[in-house]
């Protein structure tokens, strides 16, 4: 019996070394994944597309009628001042809604295609109001009338109220004013009264304009680089459904065009150019597969040393601010901030045509691209904004008007400054230029923007100027925008001028800065609900790693340090990692993704250079002594699996615990 336990013990020994070897095995393979056994996967962020079509599974006509009908305040979540309903009816009808106003311009109606399932838009709400809308058919001889409440909820105090409304009804129409805000705020939209008829709760910049389809199309709420550049554009309706997201590698701002065949040129960047410049390319988006087709570099086309205005840099050398496509002389026609430049380029070849603006301080072989001004009265552009050519032939933009000179001896102060909109007449024959029409210098240093705003045409003789970034800092006009204004009293304004036959119609005043403004109808003849999952196309692109090693030196540091003190964040979006934190001038900090014996290293930027020269690399006391916040956004383009993440803070390297997955499938 003794000698049988022997084999026994040798069994139990076996077992215990093949569980030993397992656990090895395990744990080294953990390690070779840079991963931990109480690893956890990054929180996901709720996708906005999603959340959209999870609401729409909870609108439906069937079961109510025009006498109870399904009535849904803000159905997608983000546009509080309309409603969806739906109803059903036995027999094809085409329903009309009237919203009812304060007065016959502020009063809106619209008839929907003939159905039996309805499903009704309702735009232009009051809020803090219990607003009333008709709703009207014929039903085989008879008339069918009737009304529905749909109480609101009071502005946010993201949506600035006017401080000044005047309008001339007699000559106005029913349409309302978009303004997009230029920094903080919610894109808003005002009656001829002055009030809110429609907001949209998420951030939405730059340009807003409708598509030829209807909706419109502004920026995504999404950043791919400081300090305003986003992933891209959304296609919406007022309901503030997503139809679709165009996604760039080098991200979007200030302006795009939509091309007589439907696509998109837009204002993007090229983020690992070698010169480290932004805000001078421009590309072609196919609108049905979201390619990039065409590509204007401007670094090949125009000198980047030329025509310096103060606020130009080597980084942010043109400053491209808006885009137009002239289609009779196949033209595309850019606005460079930064070199008080506009310019026209070929659409086909990129070859530059021709260059309005102070030839001071250009290159001779470029001076031949200048006109030469004819007439009375003229005066040129600086640092303009919102080009575009006119019916007539004419480019029309804003002249913002900073400094009216190329040298800095003679540089005219912000007291003395004005800004305008302007029309040229060119004729690039005999290259000769002629001011045609302008409005604003009357008005003096009050209506001097330094940055952003438009001017948009109406029809002949009709126009609106926008002067959108007014600041006055201790009641002193400023040559700064409202981000770098410095004193203790610092007010901003927007002010914006409907004119017909050089007659102010319409003028509202906002205590904010705004972008642009453009002037629309609240309801199109396209407008239709349309359920569905929005198409997301094009890509972000591949984000390059730093660094790539298979050596990592842990510090064997408690992953709470680094969160503690630096407020670090990590979350996952569809199609990329987001890292945040707070960080010092000058630590150096780098995002580690680890899989296998591989490991990238993404340097976060710690600045407030922002790669624009319209704001410098200003720091608060407050960000000196407790950090800014910074954010590094890895895109999912170039990875596929489980990536454990590590922190590598001023050499000290902490595994956060966490990891990222990415399904190699997901942008399919």
């Amino acid at each position: 019996m003794r000698k049988a336990k022997k084999p026994v013990k040798r069994i139990i020994a076996i077992i215990l070394l093949a569980i030993l070897l397992v656990v090895v095995l395990v744990t080294l393979f953990w390690v070779a994944l840079g991963g931990n056994m109480n690893s956890q996967a990054v929180a996901i962020s709720d996708n906005i597309i999603i959340k959209q079509t999870e609401a729409e599974q909870k609108i439906t006509a069937n079961g109510y009628t025009i006498d109870n009908p399904n009535i849904i305040l803000n159905p997608y979540g983000n546009s509080p001042l309309t409603a969806l309903v739906a109803f059903h009816t036995d027999q094809p009808v085409a329903p009309t809604i009237t919203i009812s106003g304060k007065d016959n311009l502020t009063t809106y109606s619209h008839t929907f295609e003939t159905a039996t399932d309805h499903y009704l838009p309702i735009y232009g709400l009051y809020a803090a109001t219990n607003n009333r809308v008709n709703i009207t058919y014929d039903d085989n001889g008879t008339l069918v009338d009737r009304a529905i409440y749909i109480q609101t909820d009071p502005l946010p105090d993201k949506v600035a109220q006017p401080t000044d409304v005047f309008a001339d009804k007699a000559r106005l129409d029913n349409g309302l004013y978009f303004f997009t805000p230029s920094s903080d705020g919610y894109a808003a939209a005002y009656d001829v009264n002055g009030d809110v008829r429609w907001y949209l709760s998420q951030l939405a910049t730059w340009e807003i304009d409708r598509l030829d389809n209807g909706h419109l199309l502004l920026s995504s709420d999404r950043l791919v680089n400081q300090p305003y550049y986003t992933t891209g554009l959304y296609e919406v309706d007022l309901l503030g459904k997503i139809y679709a997201e165009y996604r760039l590698p080098g991200g979007y701002h200030h302006d795009y065009f939509e091309m007589p065949n439907g696509n998109l040129l837009v204002a993007t960047n090229d983020f690992n150019n070698p010169q480290g410049t932004v805000e001078d390319i421009v590309v072609e988006l196919d609108r049905q597969t979201g390619d990039i087709v065409k590509t204007f570099n401007l670094r090949d086309i125009l000198p980047m040393e030329d025509g310096k205005s103060e606020n130009w840099s080597s980084y942010d050398w043109f400053h491209n601010n808006s885009i137009w496509y002239d289609e009779r002389t196949n033209s595309v026609i850019l606005s460079g901030r930064h070199q008080d430049a506009v310019i026209a380029l070929d659409y086909t070849t990129g070859q530059l045509k021709w260059i309005i603006g102070d030839p001071t301080n250009w290159s001779t072989e470029y001076q031949k691209y200048f006109f030469r001004p004819i007439g009375s009265n003229f005066e040129w552009q600086w640092s303009q904004h919102a080009a575009m050519v006119t019916p007539e032939g004419y480019i029309s933009l804003f002249d913002n008007g900073n400094n009216k000179s190329k040298m800095a001896s003679n540089y005219v102060p912000a007291k003395d400054s004005y800004s305008r909109g302007v029309m040229y007449k060119i004729n690039t024959d005999d290259m000769t230029i002629e001011q045609v029409w302008q409005y604003g210098k009357e008005r003096g240093s009050d209506f001097y923007s330094p940055y952003i705003s438009d001017v948009d045409y109406l029809g002949p003789d009709h126009y609106i100027v926008h002067s959108g970034g007014i600041v006055r800092v201790d009641g002193q006009p400023s040559n700064q925008p409202a981000g770098l204004a410095d004193g203790q009293n610092i007010n901003l304004q927007s002010d914006t001028v409907e004119l017909l036959n050089d007659q102010v119609i319409f003028e509202i005043k906002l205590p904010v800065n705004n972008y642009r403004v453009e002037k629309m109808s609240l309801y199109t003849n396209t407008d239709k609900y349309q359920p569905g999952m929005a198409k997301q196309l094009g890509t972000l692109g591949a984000t390059k790693p730093d660094q790539q090693t298979a050596k990592l030196t842990m510090s064997g540091q408690k992953p709470d340090q680094a969160y503690q003190s630096h407020h670090i964040g990590l979350s996952q979006e569809r199609d990329r990692l987001v890292v945040k934190g707070q960080f010092k001038r000058g630590q150096d900090v780098n995002v580690i993704l680890r899989q296998g014996t591989t490991n990238r290293y993404y340097n976060i930027r710690v600045s407030k250079k922002p790669y624009t020269a319209m704001c410098v690399d200003l720091w608060t006391d407050d960000e000196i002594n407790n950090g800014l916040q910074v954010a590094k956004y890895i895109n999912q383009d170039g990875l596929s699996g489980r990536y454990s993440i590590y922190l590598e803070i001023d050499g000290v390297i902490y595994n956060t615990g966490q990891f990222v997955s990415f399904d190699a499938e997901a942008e399919d």
